[in-house]
């Protein structure tokens, strides 16, 4: 049984005038599994980072890390594909070693070669029980002064959550995507399959390869979703782009566990609810994770779950990072 996160793991970070928070855990309910193979990644302005390695939480500093810059990111390891902590692993550790990016084109370059580099590690390994392992990535990285640059593969997820609405900011990399841009799938139709309906089940994922380019044959560069490659509908969703942080409002980065339930939209339309008038970051996740909490999934194997919500400024100032309790 892995150790539960301790509550002051995040205790000094600095991220300026955005409050962060973060949690990782195995689900929530009777039925937990055994490993939690997601994870996550939090490097302040300081260049302190926090991550997991073996399941336990570590934390050290960075070396010449620019003073003002950040990042933040969280891993989804396919488990289905055996090895999946291990992937999420080795990526978080490309992550630590990967220089900080001012500019979409050379984050995407960095991943993309990291990527690469990944998939011939563990084709090395020659694990004979199951395919290549995979995980998911989503992740901002903050360049000091300057817009977030967004970089997503797979079916994490990031929100703009409000007080009037909650908003998903990627697109998930499954078979219902690869049919809206085949023109099979019209936007209702997307929408439920995608946000109304729990399908755990990728069409690309980093290390793993993608399936977009060919629904029959994995094929091992990633599929980067762009606006020529998507439907107008979903045109202004691409993967990898900069990010305007709109003042007051909470950015939540997650992996899927968060809304494997019967219902995603209704639990997640209760967001902007949940979060209303919480005081800080840290308060608003523990917030969310209690209603979690409350009503665990019913008919399904609860997943690990881990997220990092940010709150971006309205006027005052703010320099607080806590973590809820898991």
């Amino acid at each position: 049984m892995p150790i539960p996160l301790p509550s002051d793991i995040l205790h000094g970070l600095r991220f300026g005038d955005l409050d962060v928070a973060a949690c990782s855990r195995l689900g929530a309910g009777p039925r937990l599994r055994t490993e939690n193979q997601d994870n996550l990644l939090l490097v302040d302005h300081d260049g302190n980072a926090v991550w997991l390695h073996g399941q336990v939480p570590v934390r050290r500093r960075l070396p010449g890390w620019p003073r003002g810059h950040a990042r933040l990111a969280v891993l989804d390891g396919m488990g289905g594909h055996g090895h999946g902590r291990e992937a999420a692993e080795a990526v978080v550790a490309g992550l630590l070693a990967m220089p900080p990016c001012t500019e979409v084109a050379a984050l995407a370059q960095r991943l993309d070669t990291l990527h690469g580099d990944l998939q011939r590690h563990f084709a090395d390994a020659r694990f004979d029980d199951g395919p290549r392992p995979g995980t998911t990535l989503t992740m901002l990285e903050l360049p000091a002064g300057a817009d977030a640059l967004l970089y997503h593969v797979g079916d994490s997820r990031l929100y703009e959550i409000t007080r009037a609405r909650v908003a998903p900011l990627t697109i998930d990399h499954v078979p219902a995507t690869a049919l809206a841009m085949a023109g099979q799938l019209q936007d209702a139709h997307w929408w439920q399959q995608v946000h109304g309906e729990h399908r755990p089940q990728v069409s690309q994922a980093f290390i793993l390869g993608n399936a977009f380019a060919d629904p029959m044959r994995l094929q091992d560069p990633l599929f980067e979703l762009t606006p020529l490659r998507l439907p107008a509908w979903l045109a202004h969703l691409p993967d990898r782009r900069a990010l305007r942080l709109v003042p007051g409002a909470s950015y939540l980065l997650a992996t899927d566990g968060l809304w494997s339930c019967s219902d995603p939209y209704g639990w997640a339309s209760q967001w902007p609810q949940l979060l209303a008038g919480r005081a800080d970051a840290a308060t608003m996740l523990a917030a969310l994770l209690a209603a979690y909490n409350a009503h665990p999934a019913a008919f399904f194997y609860p997943d690990n779950v881990s997220a990092i919500l940010l709150r971006s400024p309205d006027g005052g100032a703010r320099d607080e990072t806590a973590l809820p309790l898991a």
